[in-house]
């Protein structure tokens, strides 16, 4: 019999109610029993639609107060000192503090790094491990969670990060973090006995880390690693791989003394062929065929044919049906888009949609095709649906990639020239101040949009009040004395979602919110068909905050990567070509802008990093389209109009003769959280261009110091040169209170003006 499941299920809820219960618990509107029931609320609730969908077990300890890898690091005890955590169980105070930070009476102690969860726009908190690092159970959580599921009723599978990509995701001073193992397999050994020991036939283990380019001693380790909780337990263990094939770590993963493992057969469905070859006869293996991290309805028909075939070589009874990944990076449910295209509405499949899609193949592995003919017969509708639709191919657009290839991208002069024209052209001092785009998006703000989109408040009405809202930030940009202003993004909800409501090609949905980080969630659209510009998109609001001021105001736009990363991406046509188009709409806008006075355009790439393929052999192919479709977006722009960007929170050290080939006059990047590491490549690779180090985290409510912005950027300038040096926040403040807002601020302008004086005439 093959069984349905999945590894995860969107956590935030079918209205962000976690999003809502977080964000009270944090301005001290509800207490810790509110924010506990709120998400027990919410875990029955998930289970309860996946168990209505068919699925035979669910997945416990997928939820998440704030990331996955986070509960780790509580569950095991590996809590930084700087927390002053007690050795006792993790409270939720210590917990959001290694999240968030904290500043409150007697505690300032800034948040842990947090960076990219693989190729993904989710964020984790990477753990921070000591030489003589001790693990120790500091947490019931997992089996909290199990119990909770039995007790409602449910068959349930504990889900828990595997030890040696917990490990790989890490940072020791020094590396070296397998020398770990040792010390943390006891530990892991103890969660295994006591989920054993509470009812869990089966325990999940996550090891993404297996699609990773992996040398023979993060092999060894893994067979070390599981020898050592197979013999800690005797219930059965499950390692999920995804976001990738296993490609030469195929044999490592299929010698593991495990009972099952799951592949990825959306994003590598060449590996099924060799693993139905070498799998152990006693292992089950787990496919997962619905894509997990995309909102295309599957193809029933291709995706049955892979089953029946793996069904076929090594039997029902050793095949289970799931997505390829977890269903957190899916949006909750497609019933809820009242107001979608209905023939685009037919291609699409969110989570509540993907467990039908599981379960209906599960059905058909099992009882044959004729059980599921009315399914298979409206997924084939579908698919001709979407590959034979006129909204999908745009000539011209077709026609003008032809006219300017990727390869032709790049500006007319090589940066010497254009700085030395920018310099005499904006006159910016030492050490010039600047944010990365957005300002706070209050309440206020927020209900007008709301209000607008409702039909409540007149077009005109609604312009009157971005206007004035606009005015407002230049005088408080001028009143602290930053040196290049921006406008302040109100008439923006999303830096993505704004450009493609714009564009071409796109669709939006209502409710297609995916969780990013704690409580921040983003509405990704849905690229369906070829990109262009119809008009003009910022050039009004960037021309108006110019009238207001002197001084600099930047026009800001979101690249062309980042565009593409953080949206649901058509399947259709190699992403390269999806870029091309895009950059090609912003070029249009670029020097739209240009034209209309605007002297500094910021094209933000903080998505970059994370569109990097997870295997070595595959980047430089991905950097050479990449930074092309960066370099075409400003391509025809004269040599004094500055080019700046921004990027944050991924590891840049790997990829930093990529990120220089972007040949942006300016990048302004996120150090604050891992200042060390990203800047310690500056002492072998000599940045050429200009870059701000950002000298504070956004992420923190906290409001940092001046002594420790000087020390980051005096840091900074022992390894660049004063003036290539820019002072900046590392990200936009779109979801910052105002007060702490002007505060850091304030302390920022005046750590800049400090500098000067320490540097003049150096």
């Amino acid at each position: 019999m093959v069984l349905a499941t999945v590894l995860g299920f969107p956590r935030i809820g079918k209205q962000r109610e976690l999003k809502t219960a977080l964000e009270r618990y944090w301005k001290g509107k509800i207490g810790e029993s509110d924010l506990r029931n709120a998400a027990a609320d919410l875990r029955a609730e998930h289970w309860r639609q996946q168990k209505a969908a068919g699925l035979d077990v669910v997945p416990t300890g997928d939820f998440s107060f704030y990331d996955q890898m986070l509960d780790m690091t509580a569950l095991l005890g590996a809590i930084p000192p700087r927390y002053g955590w007690t050795g006792e169980g993790v409270d939720l105070a210590t917990f959001f503090a290694m999240a968030r930070g904290a500043q409150r009476e007697g505690v300032d102690v800034q948040a842990m790094e947090m960076t990219k969860w693989f190729d993904t726009n989710y964020h984790y908190i990477v753990p921070e491990f000591a030489h003589d690092q001790k693990f120790k159970i500091s947490s019931t959580k997992p089996v909290d969670e199990f119990l909770e599921a039995r007790r409602l009723g449910f068959n349930a599978r504990p889900v828990l990060i595997g030890p040696i990509t917990y490990l790989l995701l890490g940072k020791k001073e020094g590396g070296g973090n397998l020398a770990l193992l040792d010390t943390i397999l006891p530990a892991y050994a103890e969660i295994l006995q006591k989920l054993e020991q509470a009812g869990a036939a089966w325990i999940q283990l996550d090891e993404p880390a297996l699609v990773l380019d992996l040398d023979a001693a993060a092999r060894a380790a893994y067979a070390k690693a599981y020898a050592y909780l197979r013999q800690a337990t005797k219930a059965k263990l499950f390692v999920a791989t995804y976001f990738g094939a296993l490609g030469d770590n195929l044999d490592a993963a299929l010698a593991l003394p495990v009972d099952a493992l799951h592949l990825d057969l959306v994003r590598a469905p060449q590996q099924l062929d060799s693993a139905l070859d070498r799998a152990p006869t006693s292992l089950t293996l787990s496919l997962g065929v619905v894509d997990g991290r995309n909102v295309w309805r599957n193809d029933l028909g291709a995706s049955l044919r892979l089953l029946e075939t793996a069904a076929a070589r090594i039997g029902k009874d050793r095949v289970w049906v799931s997505a390829s990944c977890s269903l957190l990076h899916a949006p909750y449910d497609l019933d809820l888009e009242t107001t979608l295209d209905p023939e685009i509405k037919n291609w699409l499949a969110f989570a509540q949609q993907k467990l039908g899609e599981i379960t209906t193949l599960t059905r058909g592995l099992n009882e044959g095709r004729g059980a599921i003919a009315d399914a298979l017969d409206a997924s084939d509708a579908a698919v001709k649906s979407r590959a034979n639709s006129p909204r999908i191919h745009n000539p011209a657009v077709a026609a003008r990639l032809i006219e300017q290839p990727l390869a032709s991208a790049g500006r007319k002069s090589p940066f010497a020239t254009r700085s030395a024209l920018q310099k005499k052209r904006l006159g910016l001092p030492l050490f010039p101040t600047t944010t990365i785009g957005s300002f706070p998006q209050t309440a206020e703000v927020r209900k007008h949009r709301a209000d607008f989109k409702n039909g409540k408040v007149t077009p005109e009405a609604y312009d009157a009040f971005l206007k004035a809202e606009t005015q407002k930030v230049i005088r408080f940009q001028e009143d602290i004395g930053l040196d290049v202003l921006v406008h302040g993004e109100f008439e923006r909800s999303d830096m993505v979602e704004y450009f493609g409501e714009q564009f071409s090609g796109f669709a939006f949905t209502q409710n297609g919110w995916v969780q990013s980080y704690g409580s921040r969630c983003v509405k990704p659209p849905i690229i369906y068909g070829d990109v262009a510009r119809p008009r003009p998109i910022t050039v009004s609001w960037s021309r108006f905050a110019q009238s207001l001021t002197e001084k600099p105001v930047k026009g800001m736009l979101t690249g062309p990567v980042t565009i593409l990363q953080w949206s649901f991406v058509r399947d259709d046509q190699p992403r390269s070509v999806t870029a091309h188009q895009i950059a090609l709409a912003l070029q249009d806008e670029v020097l739209d802008l240009e034209k209309a006075g605007i002297r500094i355009i910021q094209i933000d790439e903080p998505a970059f990093r994370e569109g990097l393929p997870l295997r070595r052999a595959e980047w430089q192919a991905y950097l050479t389209w990449a930074a092309q479709a960066f370099r075409l977006a400003s391509t025809g722009l004269k040599d004094d109009t500055q080019i700046q960007t921004h990027m944050c929170y991924a590891e840049f050290n790997d990829i930093i003769a990529a990120i220089a080939s972007l040949d942006a006059d300016v990048i302004l990047i996120e150090t604050s959280r891992s200042q060390r590491k990203l800047l310690e490549i500056f002492t072998a690779f000599k940045y050429p261009n200009e870059i701000g180090p950002g000298v504070y985290d956004i992420h923190s409510p906290r409001v940092p110091s001046e002594e420790e912005m000087i020390a980051l950027l005096e840091k900074a300038s022992t390894r660049i040169a004063p003036a290539q040096l820019w002072v900046n926040p590392d990200c936009g403040l779109k979801t910052r209170e105002w007060p702490e807002t002007k505060a850091s601020l304030e302390k920022m302008v005046a750590a800049a003006r400090r500098m000067r004086e320490r540097h003049a005439g150096k």
